[in-house]
């Protein structure tokens, strides 16, 4: 076997006159041997294999010809001139992500648990309406007790606002008792006296933040125990469980409007600076529902009252109880939070469930007095 079989035929050197290309003149005489090759020295080496060109990119070459060694894989050598055996590939080229699948909408809610609190409140509120007046008193009292401690616990974490609970906790079931004694002037009695204990009290820590914390303390008074006061008054009349039933379904209907309509046909903002969740089609959702749920109530449940007159009572729920809500939303995005409170799965706090219950209350007060009376 001779060398020419590997690929290396014996150098020869240039021909004599040949000009190399540093042009430094003819070479004279033989070209010096190159480096020897023996047998054992050979057998070492492989050729390497042919590799095609690799067309650039551009020009007229729409995409890049394939590599037959793909993109990554183009064989090393060894440092005996020999390429490995098994060359460890390298890592693919990255792939794009794939597109998110599409979110199905969320009612945000534990529906199950909403569900299952609404109920059970619902059989307590029945129950107490309509076995014992003053039973559900009681009721109005604990709820008023429980909004207000929420309210002020929220104040004095997220402003540092310390309304004094004590007197208005015990001002404001005073005054949901008197509002169902003495009607709308032991109401007012027991409001005004509530708020005077609240700046007595509050006299007996430092004056620093004192106009902040008592106006804070007669807000919540006016906002809380007063209005729910007029739920009592209602329930004063001869038919006055019936009146304080169709309050709290009008309430419920409308809301359930609101939330079905927009959140199958919400496609234009209510108010999105103040609960981007409301939709002008949910408000008319909250109408509708309530003026069919208002006329079936006073036609078949009100002692004397109309259909027609359900139409209005129900159109005045579902703007009060929309702005309720929308005055409540302002109040926690002031605060910087979502719920006032926990203490209700799926619904929040009591303050959530009353959002719209307590500037209704008054409305629907109003309106059964002008409509059948007050007795």
């Amino acid at each position: 076997m001779n060398d020419s079989s590997w690929g290396a035929p014996p150098h020869t050197g240039p021909p004599a006159g040949y000009w190399g290309p540093t042009d430094r003149g003819p070479v004279q005489g033989p070209a010096p041997a190159g480096p020897a090759y023996d047998a054992q020295d050979a057998q070492q080496t492989r050729p390497m294999p042919s590799v095609p060109d690799v067309p650039a990119f551009g020009g007229d070459q729409e995409t890049p010809q394939a590599h037959p060694y793909g993109p990554y894989d183009m064989p090393r050598t060894s440092p005996h001139g020999a390429a490995p055996q098994n060359p460890e590939p390298m890592p693919d080229a990255p792939q794009p992500a794939p597109a998110p699948a599409p979110q199905k909408k969320s009612a945000g809610r534990d529906l199950g648990a909403a569900i299952g609190v609404g109920v059970g409140l619902g059989v307590v509120i029945v129950a107490s309406l309509f076995v014992v007046k003053a039973v559900f008193v009681g009721v109005i009292a604990v709820a008023v007790v429980v909004g207000l401690w929420e309210l002020t616990s929220r104040l004095q974490e997220r402003k540092g606002i310390k309304a004094p609970l004590v007197p208005l906790a015990l001002g404001g079931a005073a005054m949901v008792v008197a509002g169902y004694l003495r009607g709308a002037e032991g109401a007012w009695v027991a409001m005004a006296l509530t708020a005077l204990a609240a700046l007595v009290w509050r006299m007996t820590e430092p004056p620093e933040g004192y106009l902040k914390d008592v106006t804070a303390g007669v807000f919540a008074a006016f906002y809380v125990p007063f209005l729910a006061t007029f739920v009592a008054m209602m329930l004063t009349a001869d038919d006055g469980p019936w009146r304080v039933l169709t309050f709290l379904a009008l309430t419920v209907v409308s809301d359930t409007g609101a939330y079905a309509v927009g959140w199958r046909f919400g496609r234009h903002k209510l108010a999105p600076r103040i609960s981007p969740g409301k939709t002008r089609e949910g408000l008319l959702g909250a109408v509708l529902f309530a003026m069919v749920a208002g006329a079936l109530c006073m036609q078949f449940l009100i002692e004397d009252g109309a259909w027609w007159q359900g139409l209005v009572l129900g159109l005045a729920v579902a703007a009060s109880a929309t702005l309720g809500d929308l005055g409540e939303s302002m109040i926690k995005r002031d605060l910087g939070i979502k719920d006032m409170g926990t203490l209700l799965p799926g619904h929040g706090g009591i303050m959530d469930r009353l959002d719209s219950l307590l500037p209704t209350a008054p409305v629907v007060w109003l309106l059964m007095v002008l409509f059948v009376g007050s007795a």
